[in-house]
């Protein structure tokens, strides 16, 4: 059974924040929200606890998580060859709902990237998501918190009741800021591709 904790979403209770990332640290997966939905993560260096992630929301392990990071120094450890041109916009479009599939470092495995060897990632902008990655100390890999097919919740009410028997903890931090998943765009070659329009409201 998961531990439910109601977290405060623009100023989150650090003691809450660090039970939740006792349990990434631990190899377990939390439920948490982010500016556009729910994500269901764990510690994206952690391959045992990435495929717990995979059994919970029921989705087929050839399918990649986004890794979230709370900072440039994340994004550095997980990605390499980030192009000049995404460098000089990071400070403009993250934190923010704009995912980059860039190339992996070999600290990210295979089961996070779905066998390939790119790897998509984001900083979410949201005082949980930011708290809790910061306190685990590592990124977090992260899709939605649905089960397969279902649609990605906005509230932690959507998911208590399907969800508290396959994951650790799941945090109420009350609706999400945007409810729409993140557009995705594929830095890999030029020109970028964008792989998944969502709703991005910073500009680039």
């Amino acid at each position: 059974m998961a531990n439910i904790l109601k977290i405060n979403s623009v100023m989150p209770q650090q003691r809450l924040i660090k039970v939740a990332a006792m349990a990434i640290k631990r190899g377990g997966t939390v439920i948490f929200p982010t500016e556009t939905v729910y994500g269901l993560g764990a510690n994206a260096y952690n391959s045992e606890a990435v495929l717990k992630v995979f059994k919970a929301k029921g989705r087929p392990a050839d399918n990649p998580l986004i890794v979230h990071t709370a900072d440039l120094h994340q994004l550095y450890d997980v990605a390499v060859d980030v192009p000049q041109v995404i460098k000089s916009k990071l400070h403009i479009v993250w934190p923010g709902p704009l995912t980059f599939v860039l190339k992996k470092k070999e600290s990210i495995h295979y089961e996070v990237t779905g066998g390939l060897d790119t790897v998509a990632v984001r900083m979410p902008a949201h005082p949980i998501a930011l708290s809790l990655i910061k306190a685990s100390g590592v990124p977090i890999a992260a899709p939605s918190a649905n089960r397969a097919t279902r649609p990605s919740p906005t509230k932690a009410e959507h998911i208590i009741k399907e969800m508290k028997d396959r994951v650790d903890v799941i945090i109420d931090g009350g609706k999400t800021f945007l409810g729409v998943e993140s557009t995705i765009i594929d830095a890999t070659h030029k020109p970028f591709t964008l792989l998944r329009p969502g709703l991005y409201i910073r500009g680039t």
